[in-house]
């Protein structure tokens, strides 16, 4: 989601903080990983407003290309990752969430407080923008 490492520990310290503080808020019938995860993603997002949108991307985002060597599977990753970056951050919260987390619709409308009807919309839109860049960066690498 930040695309720094550094960035990442910073919300996952401040998560467990409020988590701590807030646990009596917590309702039980609900997930707690949802509700934890949910935290993140707020953090995340108010993380990324607060700053530019240029961010150095790391490694901190691993695509799996099969038979492909591993030079090419880092330029694959590098290029997946950059235009990952280019995505808005809700973009990114939703690609990130199926595709690089693999939760289920159910599990992202949970964490994203929203409907699964507007988690497969907002998908479908996320990956089309994502085509778009990817294919405005030219051809992938493998």
């Amino acid at each position: 989601m930040l695309g720094n490492v550094q960035d990442a520990e910073d919300v996952t310290q401040t998560v467990f903080l409020n988590a701590f503080v807030k646990l009596r808020t917590y309702d039980p019938s609900y997930r707690f990983f949802s509700w934890i995860y949910r935290m993140t993603v707020n953090e995340s997002l108010n993380t990324l407003k607060r700053r530019k949108r240029t961010v150095p991307l790391d490694d901190a985002l691993e695509v799996v290309a099969p038979g492909v060597g591993a030079d090419r599977a880092a330029e694959a990753q590098e290029h997946v990752g950059k235009a990952l970056m280019r995505l808005t951050p809700d973009d990114r919260a939703v690609v990130v969430l199926r595709h690089f987390v693999s939760f289920s619709y159910e599990e992202i409308a949970d964490v994203l407080e929203v409907p699964v009807r507007t988690v497969k919309s907002r998908l479908f839109t996320a990956r089309e923008r994502l085509r778009l860049v990817l294919r405005e960066r030219g051809p992938e690498p493998c």
